[in-house]
Parts: C-alpha cells; structure tokens; sequence
C-alpha cells in the first residue's frame, strides 16, 4: 500500500441508534435522527460512524435478531433514509461502517422459517440441526451467552437446533457451502449502497465443530468473562467446540477478497474467545482476512494501568502486521465512568481516560456518550428491556444502564432525545451532564474531547506510531509512541492524588502546548502528574 488507509488511526463513533435521537415521535431512535445529529457528531472530529443493527427484526435482541438482511426495520425508517445518512455523512467527511450479524438470524428469517418445515426442503441445511441422543437430551453440552442450553427443540423436525445466543437467535450452518456463499451476497447489498466498512458481530461464532464434542469444563478460578462470571453457567466451560473454529479463517479470506473488490472498505471484527488477543492477531494476520479486530480486554470492571499495558503488550508481541481497535466501553456493558469512576466519578478522570484510550496505539471505538462522560443509568426491574437482564436479574442487570438515550437539551422534556415517552428512561443523573450544559462550559468533558481529538490530529506519533511501555501501576501509566522521526511521551495518572513517576531513565521533554493538558520541560527522569491528568511532551 502507498497510502496510509483511512480507518489506521481512525477513531469510530458508534452510534446506537435506538438512543441517539427520535425524530417521529415513537420514543425510539431513528436513522433521521442520526442524521439531525451528523453535525455535532462531526464536531466531535470522530473519522466514522459504526451505526448499530437497524435492519428489520422482531426486536427480541434489539437488532441483532435480524429477519432481512437488506431491509430497515420501520421503527428506523427506510431505505432511502439510509442513502441519505451516507451520502450526508460523506459530505462531512465521516465514513460509514455498518454492523453485520452474520453468524445467526432471527428465527422469523425466512430462511429458517423454510429450513425448519422438513428435513429435505432447499434451505434444510442453512441452519445446524442435530438429532437428540437416544435418551431424547440434546447432542451435547453446549451452553447459550443468554442462559441454559444452546439447543432448541423443533417439533417440526424432530430435532435440535443451535443457537449460541437467544433461542430466537437460530444459527447459521457454515459448513454449507450455499450459506457462505449467499451470506456474501447480502453483504455486497450494502457495499453496493456504499458503505465504507462492516463491523461484525461475534465473527468468530459462524462455525461450529462438526463432531458435536462437548467443551470441556473450565476451573472456578478461570470463570471470566463480559458479563457472564459466576451467575451464568456459560463461564463454566472452555469453548473450543462451538465457536472460534479452524475453518472460520477460510471464510475469512473469502469475505476480504470480496471487501478488496470495494476498494477503502475495511472490516472490524468483534472477538470473544477463550483467548481472545490470541484470535485478533490470527484473525487480522497476513492482510488477507480481517482489516482490524477488537475484543473486550479493556471492558474489565476495574481501571488498572498495569492491566493496561499487560493487554496491550500481549496483544503487540503477538499481532504482527495486524492492526487492533481498541474500546473501553460500548452497548454491551456497563459505562466506563461507573465502572472505573467509582463514588467519585470525576470529570477529569473522564477527560483522563478518553485521553488515554485516544492515545493507544490502533484505531478507536468510542461509544455515543463517552464524550461526555456518561454513568451508567440505574433502572428499575420493571422499566428493563434487555433479554439478558431479564434473565439474570438481580445478580446482572443486563445492558440496559447504558442504552439510555443521549441527554440533549437538560430544559426539555426527556432531555430533548423525543416528544414522547423514551423506550428506556432518561437518567436523571445525565440531566447535569446535557450536551446543552456542555457546549456552553469550556472545561467540560465535551469541550476537552472536542479539543484533544483537535489536537490529536496533528501528531502522527499518536494515529500510526509505534508503541514503548515506560512505566505502569494500577494507577498510572506512562508510554511513548513513536513515528518516524517524532516521539511523544504519554502519561496518565488515574489517581486523584498527585504522582510523581520515576521513568529509569533521562528523558530530553520539549513543553507542548494548546492542546489543555499537563506539560513539563526539563530533561529529567521523572514527570510529576496532578490526580485524574494527562501528560503529552515530545522528545528531544
């Protein structure tokens, strides 16, 4: 390649849409209301939009239960309204990634709705059907993410079939050749409307292992995960048989030899797997299969910048040309502020840790509200939606506290997001924390967001350099990154005590300013940090 591609470096604002903004009056979010909002989303200086499923579904999964691939649920709008947010996107230069759910469907596809009926009609094999043991039990001990087995019975069929996810949630069968080859169609349907890339749900599920053998058990002390810990039982085994499997690589480089045929498309594969850095780097390895990769290393409950740089040096050590995205928050789990914040909940720790996580070395995932540090909501048993909540509640929650919708206008009704009553509630904790209030205050989480991303792209170290460890605690760390012939020193103190970090060695600082961070200039071997900051300085 001679030219750096777009998406290196790039930071992606992912909008979800059922909480951005409602423009028709239903309380539900819509494709109108992400483009009623393209401005302040280009203020943000974000380089791509990843826009959440808004394809037509019975919603039992919000989206990721999709019943036709190459249609928008009315709740969202329409296709023509979909053409509209790109090219309008387009026009201010912010690119388009759509999400693509391409292991499973919603069991109203018509696909399996045809599959199920028998056991020799054209689409019987689209979907993994197994015999139940003699005794009638399902073939083996495969569990589903939202809870019991992942084996539905079909009495149309007289048997099983699997579902990774809600039993709604059927899944495809990848072994057959007519599956892949028509799941590549529907994806070009989007490349065909122009859109710039595909974030793709849970990649590394679409094969399962032909034997059927049962996962192994996994010991207590190893029982981790998203969300699912010592409430689920999905934690209770090592899944090496139903997901992440040999001959999902094929498939792989099927789906990038059509990407290339779409030149400046890039695909961003999201990873849960028993070692997931692991399946990043092989998934993004020999530029031929996925452009990038992310995973949910960083979604852990606990801020820690030695858990930091051990993930992040793991993953390098291992990635070879691959290129990673880094997130420390999304709709799948609970906001970073609440999770690392704690009681106090700073906004500097939020400037802080947007700062840090903009400074890593890949491209970016930030998620709507990020920017303005949002907490997570507290909501109430009887106002949940999620499925997932549902199910485990009280012990999880489920993901609902941070689908909330996006706080506009803190003097209007609903804070400005609808003219009616929201699908989940406005918080009243982000009433102080409005876009409204924001704008106006110069040293809000927003305006310092705005002001970094500004900044931002002016250091190429920080969009496409190299990446050295210098020092980490569970309080701090401190790197530096390095391009060409420039190098800047990195450090972030996550504490709200002052520190000062001995570095080993002596280091030429040069003071960067305009930028509304800390600064220093000296030639020393230590940098001192104010609680909850960050530290930029070039070295000379």
């Amino acid at each position: 390649m001679t030219t750096t591609p777009w998406w290196r470096g790039a930071v992606i604002y992912q909008v979800y849409p059922r909480s951005l903004m409602d423009t028709n009056g239903d309380g539900i979010g819509d494709i109108p209301g992400i483009i009623k909002k393209l401005d302040y989303i280009a203020s943000l200086g974000v380089d791509a939009i990843w826009v959440s499923p808004f394809f037509k579904s019975p919603m039992k999964d919000f989206g990721y239960d999709i019943s036709d691939y190459r249609d928008i649920d009315p709740i969202f709008g329409t296709l023509s309204d979909f053409d509209e947010l790109i090219s309008k996107a387009h026009a201010r230069n912010i690119k388009i990634i759509i999400d693509q759910v391409l292991s499973h469907t919603s069991d109203q596809h018509a696909w399996f709705l045809e599959s199920r009926e028998s056991r020799d009609n054209p689409k019987a094999d689209w979907y993994v059907w197994v015999d139940p043991q003699p005794d009638g039990t399902p073939p083996n001990n495969w569990l589903a993410i939202f809870g019991g087995s992942a084996w539905e019975w079909e009495p149309r069929r007289c048997q099983y079939y699997l579902h990774n996810f809600l039993r709604t949630q059927p899944d495809l069968n990848y072994h057959c050749p007519q599956v892949r080859e028509q799941i590549l169609q529907e994806v070009e349907f989007w490349l065909k409307r122009g859109v710039d890339g595909l974030r793709l749900d849970a990649i590394n599920f679409c094969f399962h292992d032909k034997e059927l053998r049962s996962n192994p058990a996994k010991p207590e002390a190893e029982r981790k995960g998203r969300g699912f810990k010592e409430d689920n039982p999905y934690a209770f085994q090592k899944h090496i048989f139903d997901n992440t499997r040999p001959e999902n690589l094929a498939f792989l480089e099927s789906l990038r030899q059509l990407m290339d045929r779409y030149p400046g498309t890039v695909t961003l594969g999201e990873i849960s797997a028993e070692d997931s850095l692991k399946t990043m780097a092989e998934y993004t390895s020999g530029n031929d299969r996925l452009h990038m990769a992310y995973s949910f290393e960083l979604l852990v409950d606990k801020l820690s910048g030695n858990y930091i740089r051990n993930t992040v040096e793991t993953l390098e050590a291992n990635l070879a040309e691959g290129w990673p995205c880094w997130s420390i928050g999304n709709h799948d789990v609970v906001r970073f502020m609440s999770r690392w914040g704690g009681e106090a909940q700073s906004p500097e720790l939020a400037k802080t840790l947007n700062a840090m996580l903009l400074s890593l070395r890949g491209s970016v995932c930030s998620y709507q509200g990020e920017e303005l540090g949002l907490t997570e909501a507290d909501i109430q048993q009887h106002e949940l939606q999620d499925p997932y909540g549902i199910t485990f509640w009280p012990r999880f929650k489920g993901r609902d506290g941070c689908r909330t919708p996006m706080p506009w206008d803190s003097s209007l009704e609903y804070a400005g997001f609808s003219s009616a009553k929201p699908w989940l509630p406005v918080s009243a904790k982000h009433l102080a924390l409005s876009i409204d209030k924001q704008e106006s205050n110069q040293a809000s989480v927003l305006n310092a967001y705005r002001h970094f991303m500004q900044w931002r792209k002016t250091q190429a170290a920080l969009r496409f350099g190299g990446i050295e460890f210098l020092s980490s605690s569970e309080s701090h760390l401190v790197f530096v990154r390095r391009h060409g012939n420039e190098a800047l020193l990195c450090g972030f103190n996550f504490s709200a005590q002052p520190a000062v970090i001995e570095l080993g060695q002596v280091l030429g600082l040069e003071s960067i300013t305009g930028h509304g961070f800390a600064t220093q200039s000296s030639r020393s071997n230590n940098i001192g940090l104010p609680g909850y900051s960050a530290f930029f300085a070039s070295l000379v």
